[in-house]
């Protein structure tokens, strides 16, 4: 691959956007590159847990402005369809867990990307800019709809009208990422977590992952009854029977045998 860097690592899949000198910012080409590696990840048994996270020094720049603007290339759009809403059903939609890890600057569509993960990290040099309005554009890639549910309408708004950059330590403030890192050792200190996650029962996580996006649009009732089906499924899986015997053997269970 040209643009994407994959590797695995106890459970781990480290996808790593590698575009260094554009930022990280996307083409179209990139973006299917992207969208094979994370179906990839869904079919390996051996992948728990998927990593994002950027090449250099930005996590995501978004848009890659010169294949937007290009004589005869796609027209927005048709970039939206081709990357976004794809790349953004697939990582909602894996089974697995997704963790961003965002190492710098995460601007418009990059941002959103890094929203739409499951769970959320950062090095205290990253930074989170919702960029379109300073192209007289508007939110993509899910950032109208994760971002208010994170932070509330008033702060996504401000942020989506004004454009300017939110800190990572701000960002964990106001609940809008989970966690946030000293320089030096965020890389390391995200891939612990993302091996402590791959170590969990990846098939109950999955399940549960489904449960917290129906729950967006769920009525109570609604939400009890597919709480209901889902644990059925947990419960009617090998990790269970194995965190049932781990208790009572008063050991650490083994998950995802």
């Amino acid at each position: 691959m040209e643009f994407i860097k994959y590797t695995l690592q106890n459970n781990v899949a480290i996808v790593t956007l590698n575009r260094p000198k554009a930022f990280n910012s996307f083409t179209i080409p990139m973006a299917q590159e992207l969208l094979g590696v994370l179906n990839d990840a869904q079919q390996d048994k051996n992948v728990h847990v998927v990593l994002l996270t950027g090449q250099g020094k930005a996590f995501c720049a978004g848009q890659d402005l010169k294949e937007a603007t290009m004589q005869g290339g796609p027209s927005i759009d048709e970039i939206v369809t081709k990357t976004y809403n794809p790349i953004i059903e697939k990582i909602t939609s894996l089974e697995k867990p997704v963790v961003a890890f965002v190492n710098g600057v995460a601007a418009g569509a990059g941002a959103n990307i890094a929203l739409a993960c499951d769970l959320t990290l950062a090095s205290e040099e990253a930074k989170f800019i919702q960029a379109f309005s300073s192209i007289a554009l508007v939110p993509d890639s899910g950032g109208s709809y994760f971002l208010p549910r994170l932070i509330g309408k008033q702060r996504a708004a401000a942020q989506m009208f004004f454009a300017e950059p939110i800190s990572a330590k701000k960002a964990q403030s106001i609940g809008m990422i989970y966690k946030v890192f000293e320089p030096q050792t965020a890389l390391q200190n995200a891939l612990e977590y993302s091996e402590r996650l791959a170590k969990r029962p990846i098939k109950a996580i999955g399940l549960t992952k489904k449960l917290l996006k129906e729950t967006f649009t769920n009525s109570l009732s609604q939400q009890l009854e597919f709480e209901k089906q889902m644990q059925a499924q947990a419960a009617a899986h090998n990790d269970h029977k194995e965190g049932i015997n781990a208790f009572f053997e008063k050991r650490k269970p083994a998950f995802n045998r």
